[in-house]
């Protein structure tokens, strides 16, 4: 847990200049990445449990200390009495009252438990660094749905100004097929396709700003600010520098979150098998008591009965308790703690070949997008140029409206996969960065 609070601590600079950012409706990545540590909900309550196993570990040495109690008690009684003795004679009497005082002040202090309370103390250090892994772990996921979500709403945002550049070519083409209309030298059907395209193209748009305003509010959703917050987002997408396969490959088993918890509860998993062994063990206890104890009777029919009676005194000495036999309970609890840890290492075991897997397959999804989006880069200005010329041809009366929709054809799918590689790119960069733990240091 103070781990993750260092985290926050090195972002609280970062955190109190970016709010006037924030309130210009401007909203970068690494903010949006601040405000989701900060605020969002799965994170607070992972930060809610690691305090819970800190509070525990505040007092675990409690288990070296000794028990002391207090007790003490006041009885009044009002009895009738009858006896009848061995040589025959009788005494009986009615509401013979007596009060009795009593107190003890005792101790018990364990002092062998077979080294139990030592592997308790240590499983609850174990459980706080657990917390702070899965905080780690949660901020790890938080922060990747983050960048996520907040570069497809770029994605969306290049997707919008690709619409409203075809907008503007359609418009050309209406203005161009009525001027020829109205020299005489156009015919309509050219202007109604224009137009039509043109509606086509407003309705894309509309459809597009929804989608970017309903991606904006799973972003304040993450980031736990309050729904409908405007901003604007950035412009592009910003990649990182080349990642290395063998870099993120030498490093995951010390690095990824997830791997480092399953560790982290084979470590736990080992000391409650001590906890358990040490079951086998006699425990010795030291144990003492103060006593006090006042007796006042104010009629008696026995004449040996003592009218006040008072006790008080201390008293101390060793106990050992022995295990001998108890069903086989313990031997049972050793072997299901030993299964518990067979368990976890299969499970490391089996995740860290999907964390390997899943490396390798991003990898490879990052280069092949790295090489798609050269590709896609230089095809979008062959496809500019080419709706350029076909619209200069348009102009000069040299080609027609159908030639120039073709063109236009190519550059919008030509965009569509460009900003798909980019944003197909930025998510497998993300992947890896996310699979190797190295998204928050």
């Amino acid at each position: 847990m103070n781990r993750c609070f260092k985290i926050l601590n090195s972002f609280l600079l970062i955190i109190i200049f970016s709010q006037p950012l924030f309130a210009q409706n401007k909203l970068t990545v690494e903010q949006a990445i601040i405000a989701t540590i900060e605020n969002n909900y799965d994170i607070q309550l992972l930060r809610n449990d690691s305090s819970s196993y800190a509070l525990d570990k505040k007092y675990a040495r409690a288990a070296f200390l000794p028990r002391l109690n207090a007790t003490t008690g006041l009885v009044f009684n009002n009895n009738n009495q009858k006896q009848k003795l061995a040589d025959g004679s009788k005494r009986e009497s009615n509401a013979i009252r007596s009060n009795n005082l009593n107190g003890a002040l005792q101790l018990n202090w364990t002092v062998f438990d077979g080294f139990k309370m030592f592997a308790t103390r240590d499983k609850l250090t174990e459980f706080v660094k657990l917390g702070e892994m899965a905080i780690k772990n949660q901020v790890v996921n938080s922060v990747a749905n983050t960048i996520n979500t907040y570069y497809n709403i770029v994605r969306q945002k290049q997707q919008l100004k690709a619409i409203e550049e075809q907008m503007s070519i359609n418009e050309e083409r209406v203005k161009l097929a009525e001027k020829k209309f109205s020299v005489g030298v156009g015919a309509k059907p050219d202007i109604l396709q224009g137009k039509v395209d043109l509606n086509a193209q407003k309705a894309a748009r509309l459809k597009q700003q929804t989608l970017i305003d309903q991606l904006k509010e799973q972003l304040n959703q993450l980031m736990n600010v309050a729904m409908n917050t405007r901003y604007e987002v950035s412009d592009s997408i910003v990649f990182k520098d080349e990642i290395i396969l063998g870099d993120i490959m030498g490093t995951v088993e010390t690095t990824n979150p997830q791997l480092q918890l399953i560790k982290k509860n084979i470590d736990i998993s080992k000391l409650t098998l001590k906890e358990v062994k040490a079951d086998r063990y006699p425990v010795v206890s030291i144990n003492s008591a103060y006593n006090y104890s006042k007796t006042n009777n104010q009629t008696v029919i026995n004449p040996f009965t003592p009218l006040f009676n008072r006790n008080n005194g201390f008293n101390y000495g060793l106990g050992i308790t022995i295990p001998i036999f108890n069903g086989f309970t313990v031997r049972r609890q050793i072997q299901q703690a030993q299964l518990d840890i067979d368990y976890l290492n299969i499970s490391y075991q089996n995740q860290k070949s999907q964390v390997d897997l899943g490396i390798t397959n991003a990898f490879k999804d990052y280069e092949l997008q790295k090489k798609t989006l050269a590709l896609e880069e230089e095809n979008i200005l062959l496809a500019k140029e080419n709706v350029y010329i076909a619209l200069e041809r348009l102009r000069l009366g040299i080609s027609t409206n159908l030639e120039l929709r073709e063109t236009q054809k190519s550059l919008e799918l030509a965009y569509d996969r460009l900003i798909a590689a980019r944003y197909n790119t930025k998510l497998a960069e993300t992947e890896l960065l996310r699979l190797k733990g190295d998204l928050v240091k």
